[in-house]
């Protein structure tokens, strides 16, 4: 959620943390602060709002110094407010931290630190922690109280400090947020996600659950949260700054849509040859799936996005590779008991690979003997280190809260999964195997021509911008896509209620809402229920509903069924859910410009949800 930089080098500090900060705000905050240390102490800067208005507030102020600790905070305990910004201090003044995730157990410590006279100054959890340095600071060096502190500390985490007792260090600490440190020459990094220093440096070290750092500008030193240190070499970072830059287009989200093509083509590519019939695994995942028991079970673990794409994986799974397979919201799976053994296999779905649900359904999983199989888009990330294996989709960083590109690339990896097991098993006709990896191959081609369709999509977007109300009907394959179609207007656009439905329970009560100029978006495109959905199209018009259809080319009988046409490429069922998803997500993002919203960071939404 909230994004954290920290810098240690040549001065001044300020520029590269406001930087920094500023290529983590597709993160989500609403409010933004910073701390520099120099010869005259700690100054602390910190305001609500944007970081262009942290940016204003520093205009005119002189800071010099080589270290320093910036944060943009997404509330969770205190509202937004300048006071309730990070970074925190202690009563003196002489240390700053930053934090990103929730003390638990903040009530009592901080009704300790009070006895003992400690003053508080904001609602946050955060600011606990920096008393409790405080405190224990008064017996020992401050890398010792850092780590005491964390000792008492329940809950999650994510911080970088700062003292005058210790001015040539910055220290961090993770646990259930991420944080990673980036190495450059004579100047080191520490930050919440990778973009934020790609700028800098491609050369990152990952940090693990209960690690702590002290990070000078020549180097930095890993321990554990008894001190005992831990090695760990840096890796290179494949992105580029220009892959984490918005490159003309008006916003993240578009420029993301549009790269769709080259995303699904890098998460098949050295997997599906055109030419070979095979589907080509790395040796861990290959290994995984080879030892999947005949009578093996899959859990899909996901949230939000990733949960719509999981749910298209159960279709596919059970209908080609005929696995049993359960969808889970990683958010109730370990609240409600199901049974997992080595005999099921978990399947995390997710694109930071931090979701804190999500691991923490891993981790329960992992605990009661499940195999871990994650498709994931950052390499290095939490989920991706506790996964047994892991399908990388290569989608380069995506920087729009709303998910695209990841989505349509998490998809492909499950099409992939889903045409090596149907193989691997024997489920499937080898002839009918070949014909849908021949599809499958030509995925990034159809995406191409189904971007074609925005400009009809921005004359239906102008059509029916000022609606208040959507409903998203779609069936089988496309069910998950009314769902995740419905998800991208609402989440982009909050001045919009859209919901999402299998276009058979319309009339189990979602139709009595219909009323003369409602639009509904039909998902129609060629497939064995096709017919179903224009009897479903059908019983929208006869209610005075206007209905936005989504059809494969070449049928020349949907018009009359339609208000609004968008005809995109014929597909197998199986690969049309990423066919719609491209005219779905436009037509969010068209009817979202037109009213004016913060379409990259839309309020009170985050990227990565790193908290529960």
């Amino acid at each position: 959620m909230c994004g954290i930089i920290g810098y240690i080098g040549k001065p001044p500090v300020v520029e590269t943390l406001l930087d920094g900060l500023s290529r983590l705000e597709y993160r989500g905050y609403d409010s933004a602060g910073i701390a520099v240390l120099n010869g005259n102490g700690i100054r602390v800067y910190k305001r609500a709002g944007k970081v262009k208005d942290l940016r204003a507030t520093l205009q005119h102020q002189s800071l010099d110094g080589h270290v320093g600790i910036s944060h943009c905070r997404w509330a969770t305990h205190g509202v937004p407010s300048d006071i309730n910004a990070h970074p925190h201090v202690d009563c003196r003044g002489q240390l700053a931290l930053v934090h990103n995730g929730i003390i638990e157990n903040y009530a009592e410590l901080k009704a300790k630190l009070l006895s003992q006279g400690h003053r508080f100054q904001s609602q946050t959890d955060t600011e606990v922690i920096a008393h409790l340095v405080e405190e224990h600071a008064k017996r020992l060096s401050l890398g010792e109280a850092f780590r005491k502190a964390l000792q008492e500390l329940r809950g999650s985490y994510a911080l970088a400090l700062v003292a005058t007792s210790d001015p040539n260090h910055v220290y961090g600490a993770r646990c259930g947020s991420p944080l990673i440190v980036g190495v450059g020459k004579g100047e080191m990094f520490l930050a919440s996600d990778v973009p934020a220093v790609l700028a800098k440096t491609r050369r990152v070290i990952y940090l693990n659950d209960q690690e702590v750092i002290e990070m000078s500008s020549s180097g930095v030193q890993i321990m554990t949260l008894e001190g005992k240190p831990i090695k760990r070499k840096p890796s290179q970072v494949t992105w580029n700054l220009a892959s984490a830059q918005k490159e003309g287009y008006d916003h993240f989200m578009l420029k993301e849509i549009h790269e769709q093509p080259n995303a699904v083509e890098q998460t098949l590519f050295n997997r599906l040859a055109s030419t070979a019939p095979q589907i080509t695994f790395d040796r861990r995942t290959t290994t995984l799936l080879n030892r999947l028991s005949p009578d093996e079970r899959i859990v899909i673990l996901a949230c939000g996005t990733a949960y719509h794409a999981g749910m298209v994986g159960e279709y596919m799974l059970e209908e080609f590779a005929k696995i049993p397979v359960d969808v889970d919201l990683a958010s109730e799976f370990r609240y409600r008991g199901i049974p997992v053994d080595p005999n099921t296999t978990v399947l995390a779905i997710t694109q930071s690979g931090e979701t804190a649900d999500t691991l923490a359904g891993v981790r329960l999983a992992k605990s009661q003997g499940a195999k871990i199989l994650s498709i994931c888009n950052v390499m290095g990330s939490s989920i991706a280190r506790e996964s047994d294996a892991v399908i990388y989709t290569h989608a380069g960083p995506e920087i729009a809260v709303a998910s695209t590109k990841a989505y349509t690339s998490q998809l492909t990896a499950l099409y992939l999964l889903t045409l090596y097991l149907a193989k691997s098993h024997g489920a499937l006709d080898p002839k009918r195997w070949q014909e849908l990896a021949e599809g499958l191959c030509r995925l990034p081609e159809l995406i191409e021509k189904a971007l074609s369709t925005e400009r009809a999509i921005k004359l239906i977007a102008r059509r029916y911008a000022s609606a208040r109300d959507f409903y998203y009907l779609g069936r089988r394959y496309n069910f998950p896509s009314a769902m995740e179609g419905a998800l991208k207007l609402k989440e982009i656009c909050p001045t919009i209620h859209a919901e999402g439905y299998a276009a058979g329970e319309m009339k189990h009560g979602p139709i009595s809402l219909i009323r003369k100029g409602w639009p509904v978006v039909f998902l129609a495109t060629d497939s064995p229920v096709y017919e179903k959905v224009i009897s479903n199209i059908e019983e929208v018009r006869a209610r005075k509903g206007e209905c936005i259809v989504i059809a494969s080319e070449g049928n020349k009988t949907i018009r009359r069924h339609a208000d609004a046409l968008i005809a995109v490429p014929k597909t197998e069922e199986l690969f049309s859910p990423v066919i719609v998803a491209v005219p779905l997500q436009l037509l969010a993002y068209h009817i979202a410009k037109l009213n004016k919203c913060d379409i990259d960071q839309p309020p009170n939404l985050a990227k990565s949800v790193t908290v529960e």
